[in-house]
């Protein structure tokens, strides 16, 4: 996720993680991009590599592109990242469709992946004779897999859900805070993580709430099943999807009952309130445990801890991939560079550096992300709690404006949580929204 980023998916972070036993650091990413469609080779046969992406994906950080030039001094890989991926998608498929601009490698979050299969799959090289598809998670590479069989993209990572809680602030509650007995008080899912907000409350401690954000909360509901928003048959059926109305209704029950603090994930008053500590619980993917760490700060390190979500379906919140355009001067090297990037020792040299979750299962094994502990969360052992969250995540349909359609929603949540709309004129308001976008 990259933070700047909200379609769909989730946001890329601009904030590191540093794992099994780091310590988190803000990296603040600048864009800059070129349209410069001249061949990037020179006489002597020496190769520039152009890789398109946005927020943070890593590799420069786990020095991955430094180390490729070593292995191929013919080649140089040059990075292009636009920090935000809300203004990076329209200049994709702008390129896309004139044919000129692009990127010898781009990425493609999650929340577009499914438009672009559908209809841009034909301007993408096939790298189903590539990679070995089976080496990710099984629902991951079918996300990047279009009808005829092409495979236009390798997974990068992914975004197993997991309860980033702080053990002093339930403490102090009166609650069990170690994180076996926190898993087992939500075991029954998002209804138990409510009745233990209600016990939170009772004896919170003064300014504190329970959680974040109910948006958050809902978006962790939904990301669990694999009926979301789209049938197969690409139909949206949001209105009527039981995720959907199970995180909306519980969501509304959060607001009515003051659990949540009502704050947007990563605005200003939502990084205030880390800062601050006034927030239990936070909905917690892979990626947002470098947002807390970076957020809260060091006065509240070791403070923090991390359990498995609640219930036993897991969830999935994130992850791009990596794809190349049919129109680039180099498909072939740029080809064994996407293979490279996103193998398993690669994907677990980037986890080390920032904390973005693989996607590729033969990085669980290796031991930067097997041992990977993280210090500033009481050394959770994250790498375990992942893998096995990413075992249990349900294959879910994906549709072409699955962020317009989360983000509406989101929002409408928020004004329940903020303004106190009413629960049936907030559905209405997105409802009506959602139908004038999709047409």
């Amino acid at each position: 996720m990259r933070i700047t980023r909200t379609g769909g998916g989730h946001g890329r972070r601009t904030a590191t993680l540093a794992t099994t036993v780091l310590t988190a650091s803000a990296l603040l990413l600048t864009g800059c991009s070129s349209d410069d469609d001249s061949d990037s080779s020179d006489a002597n046969g020496k190769i520039t590599l152009k890789v398109a992406d946005f927020g943070q994906f890593g590799y420069k950080e786990a020095g991955l592109f430094a180390k490729y030039h070593e292995l191929h001094p013919n080649i140089t890989v040059q990075e292009e990242t636009t920090a935000n991926e809300q203004d990076y998608y329209p200049k994709l498929l702008q390129q896309l469709n004139t044919g000129s601009g692009l990127a010898d490698v781009t990425g493609i979050e999650v929340g577009r992946i499914k438009e672009v299969v559908d209809t841009q799959s034909g301007k993408f090289a096939d790298l189903s004779k590539t990679i070995n598809v089976s080496d990710w998670v099984s629902w991951k590479e079918k996300q990047a897999t279009a009808k005829d069989g092409t495979v236009i993209g390798a997974g990068t990572d992914i975004g197993p859900m997991s309860l980033c809680y702080r053990k002093d602030l339930f403490q102090k509650a009166g609650l069990a805070s170690d994180r076996e007995a926190v898993a087992k008080a939500v075991a029954g899912g998002w209804e138990d993580y409510l009745k233990l907000g209600e016990q939170y409350k009772k004896k919170a401690p003064s300014g504190t709430y329970f959680m974040d954000s109910a948006s958050a909360m809902y978006n962790a509901v939904v990301s669990s099943s694999s009926k979301q928003y789209y049938d197969t048959d690409g139909k949206p059926v949001y209105k009527d999807s039981p995720s959907v109305q199970q995180g909306w209704n519980l969501a509304a029950e959060a607001a009515d009952k003051k659990l949540t603090q009502g704050l947007p994930q990563f605005t200003d008053a939502w990084t205030a309130a880390l800062r601050k500590g006034t927030v239990a619980t936070v909905a917690c993917p892979a990626w947002m445990a470098a947002q807390i760490s970076v957020n809260s700060g060091d006065s509240f390190k070791g403070k923090w801890d991390i359990s498995r979500a609640p219930g036993s379906t897991a969830a999935n919140w994130g992850g791009s991939f990596l794809a190349v355009p049919k129109g680039g001067k180099h498909v072939k090297e740029a080809t064994e560079l996407v293979k490279w990037l996103t193998a398993p020792e690669q994907q677990a040299a980037v986890f080390k550096a920032i904390g973005v979750f693989p996607s590729n299962k033969g990085a669980y094994e290796l031991a930067d992300v097997k041992n990977a502990k993280l210090p500033y969360f009481s050394d959770a052992p994250i790498g375990q709690i992942y893998a096995e969250e990413a075992k249990s995540i349900p294959e879910a349909v994906l549709g072409a404006k699955d962020g317009v359609i989360k983000d509406t929603i989101s929002n409408q949540i928020n004004n329940m949580e903020k303004r106190g709309t009413k629960p049936a004129d907030a559905w209405k308001a997105a409802t009506d929204s959602i139908d004038k976008a999709l047409g």
